[in-house]
C-alpha cells in the first residue's frame, strides 16, 4: 500500500531516553600489584568510587550520604553530604531509623546523569528501602530526590539494601541488591525511571552472611562479587570479598572451581592481612579498579578506604 496522506497513517514515535547505553567493555588486564598510597580523609564504610571531569568521587555509609572527594584518587577530602537532613519520606517504610543515617550507596554514570543508590534500614532488620538520587553530574552537586526503588518488610525473604546500578553487555540497565537472608538478587532497569521492573533473579547465596554485591561485565562475562561472613565488628569482623562469573547476568555465577554461588560458592580475593581486618563492601570501577573498607589493627580496629588495581589473569579471573 502505498502512502496517500490520510490520517490514519499521520503518527510518529517521540523518543523519550534510550533504552541501552553505549555497550560496556573495557576489557582491561594489567600485571602490576598496586595498593595506592592512600591519604587525608579515609575513615570510610561501604564506599563506591567514580570518576567526573578529573576529579574523583567517593560517597559511603553514613549521616545523609556522606562523600569524599580527591584530585588524583590518592589524597582524600570530605564532601558535603548530598541530604543533610535526610528525607522525610524514609520513615513511610523504614519507621525505626534515625533520619540520618544512609547505608551502601552506588554511584554511577547512566545516559548522560549521575545516579545515586542508597540504603535506608535499620540493622539485623527486613524492614528496609532502597531509595534514588540523580543530579546531571556528581560535581554540580544538584541532586534531585527520585523517591523509592523498592523495600522489603519482614513478610520478605530478601533484603533491600546494598544496591548496584549495573550495565549489562548491551549496555541496558540492571541492579543487583540484597543483604543475608535468601541472599543476592539481580532485576531488570526501566532506563527511562531508573526503577525496576520485572521478575528478581536469585544469583547468590550462603548461611553465615553474604551482602554488598558489585557485578560488573569483562570479555563475555559477568563479575560478582561479594562481602562475605560479618561486618561491623572492628577487628572481629569476619568478612572477606568473594567472586564468581556467569555468561548470562541472571546466572548461574560459579567460582573457580566450578561452585554455585546459589550453594555457597565464591573463590576468595581478599581476606585481609594482619593490619587490614575483614575487608568488604566493595566496589568495582569500570573493571580496574576496586575500593572497599577494612578494619585497622593498628588504629583500634577503625574502618578506612582502600583502593587498589584489579588485575586479571589469563583466564580471565580477578587478582591483584
Amino acid at each position: 500500500m502505498d502512502y496517500w496522506g490520510g490520517d490514519a497513517q499521520r503518527w510518529q514515535l517521540n523518543k523519550l531516553a534510550s533504552v541501552e547505553n553505549t555497550p560496556w567493555d573495557p576489557s582491561t588486564t594489567n600485571g602490576a600489584v598496586s595498593h595506592w598510597p592512600l591519604t587525608g580523609s579515609l575513615v570510610t564504610h561501604d564506599p563506591t568510587l567514580a570518576y567526573e571531569d578529573g576529579r574523583w568521587w567517593i560517597f559511603q555509609t553514613g549521616p545523609g550520604i556522606a562523600g569524599k572527594w580527591s584530585d588524583n584518587g590518592v589524597t582524600w577530602n570530605d564532601a558535603l553530604a548530598v541530604f543533610p537532613n535526610g528525607l522525610s519520606w524514609w520513615d513511610n517504610y523504614v519507621p525505626g531509623h534515625d533520619g540520618q543515617d544512609v547505608w551502601a550507596p552506588d554511584i554511577k554514570h547512566y545516559n548522560g546523569r549521575a545516579w545515586l543508590y542508597y540504603s535506608i534500614s535499620t540493622f539485623g532488620s527486613r524492614v528496609s528501602a532502597i531509595g534514588l538520587a540523580s543530579a546531571p553530574s556528581i560535581a554540580s552537586g544538584s541532586w534531585r530526590d527520585d523517591g523509592l526503588v523498592i523495600n522489603t518488610t519482614n513478610s520478605n525473604n530478601y533484603n533491600a539494601i546494598d544496591p548496584e546500578l549495573v550495565k549489562a553487555e548491551d549496555g541496558s540497565p540492571w541492579m543487583t541488591f540484597g543483604s543475608w537472608n535468601s541472599g543476592i538478587k539481580v532485576t531488570r532497569i526501566n532506563p527511562v525511571t531508573m526503577k525496576p521492573f520485572g521478575p528478581l533473579y536469585s544469583i547468590a547465596s550462603r548461611s553465615g552472611g553474604i551482602e554488598g554485591p558489585a557485578l560488573v561485565y569483562r570479555q563475555g562475562y559477568y563479575y560478582l562479587f561479594v562481602s562475605i561472613g560479618e561486618c561491623c565488628k572492628g577487628t572481629d569482623s569476619t568478612y572477606r570479598i568473594a567472586y564468581g562469573r556467569s555468561t548470562d547476568i541472571r546466572g548461574p555465577y560459579l567460582d573457580k572451581n566450578g561452585q554455585d554461588m546459589m550453594q555457597g560458592g565464591g573463590t576468595i580475593l581478599d581476606a585481609g592481612n594482619s593490619q587490614w581486618v575483614g575487608p568488604g563492601g566493595e566496589d568495582i570501577m569500570n573493571t580496574d579498579v576496586i575500593v572497599r573498607h577494612a578494619y585497622d589493627a593498628s588504629d583500634n580496629g577503625v574502618p578506612k578506604l582502600l583502593i587498589s588495581t584489579l588485575n586479571w589473569d589469563s583466564n580471565g579471573w580477578p587478582r591483584y
